[in-house]
């Protein structure tokens, strides 16, 4: 990590966290006025991976808050903390967004491939936020974070909510990665272009009629003529897109934002 980030208190990261939502002086509002949406995304010291944190707009403690865990993809690999920003982190960040659906927005930065280590740290992390929901943690990413999201939600499928993977199954080189009987009951809503070169829809579409002989709850939308770059349209919602349901299980909300914070996970 950068060396320039604020001191470490003596009681790490935490106690850093906790001053953060004390003394916090500038408004989400006055961040988005001056064109810059990226320091509304803090850096975490000490929680043992590069980490970026965008807190609830208008802080209530006495409110519980979900959480979007945010994977990004090839582009920001690396330990800058930085590059793992993209262009559903600055949508996330929009005003409005962040009025109509308060939410922590976790968004980790890891050297290669998301592993059971990444969210070993993550979870961690997110278990000490303040007003934190834990009945409602969502995960989301493009390319390579669509494939950690996948991976995740297989590590773990009791701790997840939701999950929306974006062109998330894999390049054409990747083995068979996905087995459908684990995540069966975690209610996913997958986004793919059907003209993807690079993480090619095939493997979705093979995932999406597993989970529907399985009874599983997975929503597709498939965008026309589509190719690699389609991860600046699920957050807004795009209606472009064909959205097909697995099964009687999925939620048949149309608005991407809206249908994640209804998710909660299964008891």
């Amino acid at each position: 990590m950068k060396k320039n980030h604020p001191r470490k208190h003596p009681n790490g990261w935490k106690t850093a966290l906790a001053l953060t939502f004390a003394c916090c002086g500038i408004s989400a509002g006055a961040a988005l006025a001056a064109k810059d949406w990226q320091p509304l995304y803090e850096p975490l010291e000490g929680a043992g991976i590069p980490c970026r944190l965008m807190k609830p707009i208008h802080f209530d403690k006495a409110q519980k808050y979900p959480v979007i865990l945010s994977l990004h993809g090839g582009g920001g690999k690396g330990s800058d903390n930085r590059k793992q920003l993209k262009n559903w982190n600055q949508q996330l960040a929009e005003v409005q967004r962040r009025k109509d659906f308060p939410c922590y927005v976790v968004a980790p930065q890891a050297p290669g491939l998301w592993n059971a280590e990444h969210l070993e740290k993550i979870q961690a992390l997110i278990k000490v936020l303040p007003s934190v929901d834990m009945d409602r943690v969502y995960i989301l990413g493009h390319s390579m974070g669509g494939h950690g999201s996948y991976i995740f939600i297989q590590l773990d499928p009791d701790y997840f909510a939701a999950a929306a993977p974006s062109a998330g199954s894999g390049l054409k080189s990747t083995e068979g990665f996905i087995t459908a009987a684990k995540i069966k009951d975690v209610p996913i809503w997958a986004f793919h272009g059907n003209q993807d070169g690079v993480c090619p829809i095939d493997k979705d579409l093979e995932l999406f009629d597993e989970l529907k002989k399985l009874g599983g709850n997975m929503k597709l939308t498939t965008w026309a003529g589509g190719k690699h770059g389609v991860s600046d349209l699920f957050i807004p919602g795009d209606t472009s897109g064909t959205t097909q349901c697995s099964g009687e299980r999925c939620d048949q909300e149309p608005d991407f934002m809206t249908w994640l914070f209804k998710q909660k996970r299964r008891d």
